[in-house]
């Protein structure tokens, strides 16, 4: 038996002709589970989060996984396992964190609109540090904690204005951008956050984006942060810890990001130059964890040719799989059974059956496929399913999280009455 692995897609491989996710045939869960259908790679996920805690040998470091990217409760319960802690955006998320057995002491708050409710159900529940983002929500938390007779951990976002180049949607760190205190506005927002009485100030912030792929935005960033915390600590206030944010990319399409030891070999080499080495450090990776750890597998319903492209149409839809549509995102597309159709390959733009023309996973992709054959679409485990709706009453696919020769169902298939059961009709006219 030969075996072929993906390239950067460590658990991904062809056994002969079948395509396996650690030693899973994906062919068999398809027809087991059903279409579509997303599948994981624990040992993947491990793998990804290894190569930060190697980079970080020796240091004093947090590893919040960046819950947005795939907030499944299973995925959220081995990284608590294995030592994460966990940077959410909503009250939501702060409840699938504490549902999955993690620690909300090691839990960072992020996002520009908390609400007041928000902010009182992370009081309650202990949270690590608010990354706050901007002069009014400081002045909210502090009353809000003040009313508790709490003080709320602090650490300011700022926003550094460096371009990660990435695509638009997703970079944060601009001036444009709507995240984070301008760097210019960052010490006198300190100075004002050190005076609020409900307000403890620990740390500060730094995320200029997300799919980043190379290293020098990261070291641009940390030269201006650590700028500021030279001039918020000149002006007497004390930072414990060093937040970096995360955003470092995965292999999409040939994408050479580096690899997470490696950035932080030389991240640390400039803190360590710069006299912040042994600092108290947070990291908040997302996608780097899980992006490449995923699959969403689904069957071809339908080939389609017309005058001037080919149609691939497929059970899978951008209500399962958000990010083509959303981001004009690349996603490989390989056949489960590698030549099994004996068709000549041709180029079709696989879609789905959702009525909008902007509903596509992939544009002139070459594939050699026939009605009922099965396709995978590839690093689907970061803002795939956790982008997904029931658009069209469509019922959110089926997980499983493969570990090895084993697997282990992590969400059923939603049923159609699932989507409505909390709707209701209007009493009937008398």
């Amino acid at each position: 038996m030969t075996s072929r692995p993906l390239p950067g897609h460590p658990q991904l491989h062809y056994r002969d002709d079948a395509l396996y996710l650690e030693d899973q045939r994906l062919s068999d869960l398809a027809r087991e589970h059903g279409t579509p259908l997303y599948v994981y790679s624990q040992a993947a996920m491990l793998q990804a989060l290894a190569a930060y805690q190697r980079g970080f040998a020796g240091r004093k470091v947090q590893i919040c996984y960046a819950m947005k990217a795939n907030s499944s409760l299973a995925v959220l319960q081995l990284f608590a396992r294995h030592g994460c802690g966990f940077d959410i955006v909503s009250g939501g998320e702060l409840e699938r964190v504490i549902a999955a057995g993690g620690d909300p002491g090691k839990v960072i708050f992020s996002g520009v609109g908390k609400t007041r409710a928000e902010m009182r159900q992370a009081l309650q529940a202990g949270i690590g540090c608010f990354n706050v983002e901007s002069e009014a929500e400081l002045e909210v938390l502090s009353a809000v904690a003040q009313s508790m007779g709490l003080r709320a951990p602090v650490s300011i976002r700022v926003n550094p204005n460096v371009d990660a180049k990435t695509h638009p949607y997703i970079s944060t760190g601009l001036k444009d951008n709507k995240f984070g205190i301008a760097h210019e506005r960052t010490v006198a927002t300190y100075q004002r956050a050190a005076q609020l009485p409900g307000l403890r100030v620990v740390g500060i912030d730094c995320h200029i984006g997300s799919q980043i792929t190379e290293e020098s935005p990261y070291l641009d960033a940390m030269d201006r942060l650590l700028d500021l915390v030279q001039a918020i600590e000149a002006a007497g206030i004390a930072i414990q810890h060093l937040d970096f944010g995360g955003g470092l990319g995965i292999d999409y399409n040939g994408d050479r990001p580096p690899a997470a030891d490696a950035l932080w070999a030389q991240l640390l080499a400039k803190l360590d130059a710069r006299g912040y080495g042994q600092r108290q450090l947070m990291i908040e990776p997302g996608r780097s964890l899980v992006g490449n750890a995923g699959v969403c597998l689904t069957e071809v319903l339908y080939l389609k040719p017309g005058e001037h492209k080919n149609f691939c149409i497929v059970d899978a839809a951008m209500n399962d799989l958000p990010r083509p549509a959303m981001y004009q995102a690349y996603h490989g597309i390989v056949p489960l059974e590698a030549g099994a159709t004996g068709q000549a390959a041709q180029v079709y733009d696989v879609v789905g059956p959702i009525c909008e023309s902007g509903d596509w996973l992939g544009r002139e992709r070459s594939l050699s496929v026939a009605p009922g054959d099965l396709l995978a679409v590839l690093s689907a485990g970061a803002y795939c399913s956790s982008m997904g709706s029931t658009y069209n009453t469509r019922p959110r696919p089926a997980e499983l999280l493969v570990d090895g020769a084993g697997t282990h169902l992590i969400r059923t298939r939603e049923g159609i009455s699932d989507i409505y059961r909390n709707e209701r009709l209007i009493p009937a006219k008398a």
